[in-house]
């Protein structure tokens, strides 16, 4: 049998450094993308509307059309996308995630490129193939455009709230209990691993951990980190599914999302599901206690007062999230065995709060 050629999309430009928001123009030009339609995040046009419209109008790229959105109803999306003029060359998102998911899908929807412009550290969301959307009112994982070009201003990376920071620094470390959960996988014959994917994802995380830093907004850190869940997507686009960055945790971060009283940022919830599935597949849970540490993560989860019992239900929930998945959590005795952590471990004691007689 002659195999053939493997052929993935991934971005061709990405850019992580300073000031990078007021030379989009000269991007989109060097491109020749001179026709756009941008959408920025909710109250984004006042923080950064300036200096974006600027610098295109000085290179001489057309806006076709510009709106802040604060919806990922699937509805909406879809609305949007159809009702953009028929000469957009490209489809600009300026800002969280939400408006990244919309920007991506309308360019899936439109065969257009999409042009990913994070203004948080938050998650890999940026750079991924995947959108997450309401449908009927429950989030769903939806396949969408992979970034033409990423541009990531490290000035405004910096100046966002710490949290995001901390959520992108708990989505980065979950490629650690990802990768052996797909390992697992493939172990238990549920599931083939791309080696090339694999290495890429653990090449980034790796790459991340043992950055030094003095302090999280260091350009060097924030550049690593971002450059690092940029890998990420591309390692998800070589396997063809999120299998290199999303395992267990991600399970009890979405469970999380459906079940709490009061969801926290995505990264947060993974940072600390990572951890604990660390300790659950007895696998590098030291690294993530030290970067952890060092970074000030836990000192910033500790100030949440988190309820243990959704995370008890979270990991009871799990398998249900993918129920075509076998990570660990797919098994009773593991989730026991994380039940158990999350009243025992003397970590997680002192971010749910509890006390020697609980």
């Amino acid at each position: 049998m002659v195999l053939g050629k493997t052929s993935i999309a991934i971005p061709a430009i990405l850019k992580v450094e300073k000031g990078v928001l007021k030379h989009i123009g000269q991007v989109l030009r060097e491109a020749e993308l001179t026709k756009v339609v941008i959408l920025f995040g909710n109250g984004l046009i006042d923080m950064f509307g300036g200096d974006v419209m600027n610098s295109l109008k000085e290179e001489g790229i057309e806006v076709l059309q510009y709106q802040e959105l604060d919806t990922v109803e699937l509805s909406d999306i879809t609305d949007l996308a159809f009702s953009m003029p028929n000469k957009t060359m490209a489809i600009v998102g300026i800002g969280g995630g939400k408006v990244i998911d919309a920007a991506k899908y309308c360019g899936f929807l439109l065969t257009k490129p999409f042009i990913s412009v994070p203004t948080s550290s938050s998650s890999d969301g940026f750079s991924s193939a995947s959108a997450s959307l309401l449908i009927n009112g429950r989030r769903k994982s939806v396949p969408a455009a992979v970034a033409y070009a990423i541009l990531v201003d490290t000035d405004v990376i910096s100046s966002a709230p710490e949290k995001f920071i901390y959520s992108g620094i708990g989505d980065m470390v979950a490629k650690i209990t990802a990768l052996y959960d797909w390992q697992f996988e493939e172990d238990h014959d549920k599931a083939h691993v791309n080696d090339v994917a694999a290495m890429i994802s653990k090449k980034a995380v790796n790459s991340f951990v043992r950055t030094p830093f003095k302090d999280i907004h260091d350009e060097r850190f924030l550049k690593e980190l971002l450059d690092s869940l940029a890998m990420s997507g591309i390692a998800n686009e070589i396997a063809g599914s999120s299998a290199p960055t999303s395992g267990s945790e991600h399970l009890i971060s979405h469970a999380l999302d459906q079940h709490s009283a009061h969801p926290q940022l995505h990264g947060i919830q993974v940072g600390i599901a990572s951890y604990l599935m660390a300790l659950v597949q007895d696998h590098r849970y030291k690294r993530i206690d030290t970067i952890f540490t060092d970074t000030g993560f836990w000192n910033y989860v500790e100030t949440l007062n988190l309820d243990v019992n959704e995370f008890i239900d979270a990991v009871d929930y799990a398998p249900n999230i993918k129920p075509f998945r076998y990570t660990y959590l797919h098994l009773e005795e593991y989730r026991e065995k994380a039940k158990m952590l999350l009243k025992s471990d003397e970590r997680l004691k002192r971010v749910f709060k509890l006390g020697s007689d609980k």
